[in-house]
């Protein structure tokens, strides 16, 4: 069990119920427990949890935290898919967290979520947009209209978006090639049929390839930026993404 630090105050305690692989990269952990019991969460937000102490200089504030989308809430379990990328303390975790492990984390918070008013929602991201894009999927109202594109490296990293198969989504394949600044990602959104008006867009994943998509749409199709919503997750050689 870690130390206590000054944001233990803000943090609520957890447990690993279960830890498995289901998918290249990709681990499935539940968390139970009285402190994870009863947390208000709105499908798309996050949580951010303590996966190893710090340097000396910080480690007596708050630890490492890595922020991770909760794939599933039911009241009393919460369900992650941490893709494992990199070597940093949240990938290390990722590989080697065991039923059992105790930890801390801070409680789900969050705005990138459904927008449920919205005329028609557009979902365009990689793999680890997945685990967000999951529950908001989820959440819409019967007969929500979506589109989508989706880009991973193989059919093995896929994940069970629920009803996304009922709606236009398209799924590609890098076979290994970056998914950093992914111009393919643009020109598969590039190529969908979208109605004439906008929507809502909900991107998520590399910050590049966030950033290519939302100027494509705003530039290219005319959409408005307070209609694009964006969480970027990562970027090769930063600190401090999600």
């Amino acid at each position: 069990m870690m130390k206590h630090r000054l944001l233990d105050r803000f943090l609520v305690p957890a447990r690993v119920h279960a830890a498995e692989s289901v998918g290249p990269r990709l681990r499935r952990i539940t968390l139970t427990g009285p402190g994870v019991s009863g947390l208000s969460w709105v499908p798309g937000q996050q949580v951010r949890l303590q996966v190893a102490a710090a340097t000396a200089a910080l480690d007596w504030l708050v630890g490492t935290l890595r922020t991770y989308s909760v794939w599933e809430y039911d009241g009393e379990s919460m369900e992650l898919i941490v893709f494992e990328h990199g070597d940093g303390p949240g990938a290390g975790w990722a590989g080697t967290v065991k039923a059992g492990d105790e930890l801390m984390l801070l409680k789900p918070e969050g705005s990138f979520t459904v927008v449920p008013e919205a005329d028609y929602h557009l979902f365009v991201g990689e793999e680890t947009a997945q685990v967000a894009f999951g529950p908001i999927l989820r959440a819409l109202p019967v007969g929500a209209r979506v589109f989508g594109h989706l880009e991973v490296d193989s059919p093995d990293e896929r994940l069970d978006l629920g009803n996304a198969d009922d709606h236009q989504v398209t799924w590609s394949y890098r076979r290994g090639e970056s998914a950093a600044a992914s111009t393919t990602l643009v020109d598969a959104l590039r190529g969908l049929d979208l109605p004439p008006t906008p929507g809502v867009a909900y991107l998520a994943g590399e910050a590049r390839t966030i950033q290519l998509v939302r100027r494509h749409l705003v530039e290219e199709r005319g959409w408005s930026r307070r209609d694009v919503r964006t969480k970027p997750f990562w970027t090769p050689g930063r600190k401090g993404l999600d």
